[in-house]
């Protein structure tokens, strides 16, 4: 499918409800939300208004609230891109550019360190550019050293237009060598979108395109291949939380869901022995191969495949104790619906490891389930406390790293949770 760009004449016409959003600040309009759509040729059928075109949002009243990206595919129906209506395309390229560049700029300020162009930086990977949180829907892109890697998650982006733009501002950038498009397979599904191109979207002059490197974060070497079938070898939004957990970590730690060992190799800087578990073998064998790169944590990392919850509750049994234990499951709640079902998954996870931890042990709790705010997620750990009969003192309560800025008004982008707990 080819996504033709629209008329600025195409409306969409929303709820109140939606539009009492949207004044708050909120940039997503729900598809139940979208009480009508009218094409610039005037036809009221909603087939008509192509795919990724930019519309002019009004109230049930007419007034204008702005212009958005379309998607005729996603539950997303609607993307907030300016509070001016009738926006065109060629208006939304050039704001595009700038908004860019702003992103840029935000992540030498808040990163500074991956951006001196040394190689003794401790860092030289973050994200560059983080969809709505920087104004810019439907677009993410990674640093990992001298490589980038782009998304484009929505009807409206992932367009050739869009691309052209993000090599242009890419290529001003005198430490990127080559820029690459990997889309997530799932997104790519729910919204329709074609193929990413397999060519690089910009290669530097005299450079040879690559799409492997090694990355460092707080002084940890990782593997980043962008051929592979996951995005990243190491979760970039963690990176302060790391290096937090290594501040309390101490002994004998457990890391569940160690994926491909970003915890882990953090803990292994300060505790004694490091087991790092997950279900998934091939994110096992990328952790292995992280620390190889990391030849001074060799011995004291040890890897066990095995689903969170049934080895939990055999080392529960076996009497196992441990005076660092890192939960960072996946998230458990990727609908609304599946909140409740997390929050007892939550629940589980933390009363297993607080029952396992040794007097004065170290827990630290994550949650990346954008449907669990933070004071849900904390209510779960207290009542496993309750349950657990333990005395828990919460030390930190954090969030993402800032190159993942949150917006107060969009809820949704304040979606990774972390606490670190002395429990007694």
């Amino acid at each position: 499918m080819t996504f033709a760009s629209g008329g600025t004449g195409d409306v969409a016409g929303i709820t109140r409800r939606a539009a009492d959003r949207v004044r708050a600040g909120h940039l997503w309009v729900y598809r139940s939300d979208v009480e009508r759509l009218q094409a610039n040729s005037g036809e009221q059928i909603a087939g008509s208004v192509p795919p990724g075109a930019l519309v002019s949002v009004v109230d049930g009243r007419g007034i204008p609230l702005g212009t958005a990206l379309y998607s005729d595919a996603s539950e997303i129906a609607l993307r907030m891109v300016s509070r001016q209506p009738g926006v065109g395309r060629e208006a939304y390229l050039g704001e595009l550019r700038n908004r860019l560049r702003a992103a840029i700029h935000l992540r030498e300020a808040v990163v500074a360190e991956a951006f001196i162009g040394s190689g003794a930086s401790q860092t030289n990977a973050c994200r560059l550019i983080f969809s709505e949180a920087d104004d810019l829907p439907g677009i993410v892109a990674d640093r990992y050293g001298e490589l980038v890697v782009v998304q484009l998650l929505t009807q409206g982006t992932a367009q050739d237009d869009v691309r052209a733009v993000l090599a242009e501002v890419l290529a001003e950038q005198p430490w990127a060598t080559t820029v690459v498009e990997r889309p997530d397979a799932r997104v790519r599904e729910l919204e329709h979108l074609q193929p990413a191109p397999e060519a690089p979207l910009f290669v530097r002059e005299g450079a040879e395109a690559t799409l492997q490197t090694i990355f460092t974060i707080n002084g940890v070497r990782f593997h980043f291949d962008a051929a592979a079938g996951q995005k990243t070898g190491a979760f970039l939004d963690q990176r302060l939380n790391y290096a937090a957990a290594a501040k309390w970590a101490r002994g004998r730690a457990l890391d569940i869901c160690t994926y491909q060992g970003g915890f882990a190799l953090h803990l292994a800087q300060v505790c004694e022995r490091v087991t790092g578990v997950d279900a998934s073998r091939a994110a096992l064998e990328v952790a292995d191969r992280n620390l190889a790169l990391n030849p001074g944590l060799r011995t004291k990392v040890g890897w066990i495949e095995a689903d969170a919850f049934e080895l939990l509750r055999d080392y529960a049994a076996a009497g196992e104790r441990f005076d660092t234990i890192v939960l960072d499951p996946p998230a458990f709640a990727k609908t609304k619906r599946a909140a409740e079902g997390a929050m007892r998954g939550y629940k589980e996870l933390n009363l297993r490891a607080m029952k396992m931890l040794a007097p004065g042990g170290t827990l630290v709790t994550c949650s990346c389930s954008h449907h669990v705010g933070m004071e849900a997620f904390t209510s779960v750990v207290q009542e496993a406390a309750v349950d657990a009969g333990r005395r828990v003192q919460l030390l930190e309560m954090r969030g993402a790293a800032p190159d993942h800025p949150a917006i107060l008004t969009l809820p949704e982008t304040s979606y990774l949770k972390s606490l670190i707990c002395r429990v007694g």
